[in-house]
């Protein structure tokens, strides 16, 4: 017993001393899996070999292949033609914004929707839009499409839900995520409607920075290449998912890569600085020392947490709410790779619904991403602008993502988890 309640309480220690130090968590997360497990009596092969090789394709894959479709410039031409179709129409702005960014965190890194950030506000000055609906759009956007099969949260959320035993459709997470923050983004609009129409400024002539292009350069045959191969990955994906035959993103995805870098070998070579190495080593130290505390019984002890009658969804409630409150500050991907694993004594014993365990707590992890203390809340302030709206955006921000670190488990708990268990 005191070694199980030693390695989670070092677990949680690593977490909070390499935030406070800026060093990164996954490497330190390593280093203690290594010599916790040495010190518990694990072999080094078998921590070793809870290294997660499956998950780090997926990640190297995805990253990879649309790290092409960015360097050949691919993306940046098929977001100033989408913006082409809404540009007369002010309060539709934040609806395209919001698939936008959906589409490009789709694409291999979440935080990849944020090149749409100074776009999006700077758009939402020029049409008198209030910046926090359009910050609301980006970040709800961007939550959405991160949980798609082909991007990070998506993969290391069915992904390790996977190799923990429990059965995870990937469009089912996928849809789920969809559906919350279009709800937040349908309160977003009710909230801060569109206050006015298009306000002329002297550089009107020139629409290439808000949102709008007036000139939009031409598709080269690369990019319909590269647009066609990523929508033949899209449809690869789906066709195999709705077969019940399980796809593995990562070799189709490297598939498709190494096509386009032969042909047009340049991009691939750029390509190849997109890699996400920084999530790759997060979210492999974090899943290593998970399964050392499972060798040594640790995670078993969390299935006390589930012995009485309400006490799960109690639970569920608890680690939701941890899941928010935790991301709300630090990695949403590496609260992922921690908390999916420690949630199987929760569905073990306390007959909660596996699935959608998950899918809230995946969910309740990202809603808070705005917070302007995380990577995305900071960016979404510090693009608004004008400089006089920045505290109003920050103080508002701070209060939707602690309003979302409650609100959150609550709405995905009672909607999602509590119906489920009925069926």
């Amino acid at each position: 017993m005191t070694v199980q309640i030693v390695a989670l309480a070092i677990f949680a220690a690593v977490f909070v001393i390499a935030e406070i130090r800026r060093t990164h968590i996954g490497i330190a997360m390593f280093a203690a899996a290594a010599a916790m497990g040495l010190l518990a009596g694990v072999p080094l092969d078998d921590i070793v070999g809870g290294y997660p090789i499956d998950i780090l394709i997926l990640l190297v894959g995805v990253t990879f292949f649309f790290g092409i479709a960015k360097s050949n410039g691919t993306i940046e031409r098929l977001v100033d033609r989408a913006l082409v179709f809404v540009r007369g129409r002010t309060g539709a702005l934040p609806v395209a914004f919001f698939v936008l960014t959906g589409l490009i965190s789709a694409m291999g890194s979440p935080l990849g929707g944020l090149v749409m950030a100074p776009i999006g506000m700077s758009v939402a000055h020029r049409r008198g839009i209030d910046p926090m609906l359009m910050a609301l759009a980006i970040g709800t956007g961007l939550s959405a499409g991160g949980f798609a099969p082909t991007s990070l949260f998506g993969i290391v959320t069915w992904g390790t839900a996977d190799s923990a035993g429990i059965a995870l459709d990937p469009l089912v997470l996928f849809a789920v995520a969809i559906g919350v923050n279009l709800l937040l983004l349908g309160a977003a609009y009710l909230m801060f409607a569109v206050r006015g129409e298009r306000r002329p400024l002297p550089s009107d002539g020139d629409e290439t920075k808000t949102g709008a292009p007036a000139r939009i350069a031409p598709l080269r045959t690369i990019h319909v290449i590269t647009a066609f191969a990523v929508l033949g990955l899209l449809a690869v994906v789906v066709v195999l998912a709705v077969r019940d035959s399980r796809p593995d993103v990562g070799v189709l995805a490297f598939g498709f890569g190494a096509v386009l870098a032969l042909i047009d070998p340049e991009s691939g070579r750029t390509a190849l600085k997109e890699i996400d190495w920084s999530t790759v080593l997060l979210v492999g130290g974090i899943i290593t020392y998970v399964g050392v505390l499972q060798k040594i019984g640790a995670v078993d002890l969390l299935g006390d947490l589930a012995s009485g009658p309400s006490a799960p969804i109690f639970a569920a409630l608890v680690i939701c709410a941890v899941s928010g409150l935790v991301s709300a500050f630090a990695s949403t991907t590496g609260i992922l790779a921690a908390l999916v694993p420690l949630a199987i004594p929760l569905v073990q014993h306390g007959d909660l619904p596996g699935w959608a365990l998950i899918c809230a707590l995946a969910v309740c992890s990202s809603i808070v991403d705005i917070s302007p203390f995380s990577t995305v809340g900071a960016a979404l302030v510090a693009t608004t602008v004008d400089p006089e709206a920045r505290p109003r955006m920050t103080a508002l921000l701070t209060r939707y993502g602690l309003t979302m670190v409650v609100l959150g488990p609550v709405v995905l708990v009672g909607g999602l988890v509590l119906p489920a268990m009925a069926l």
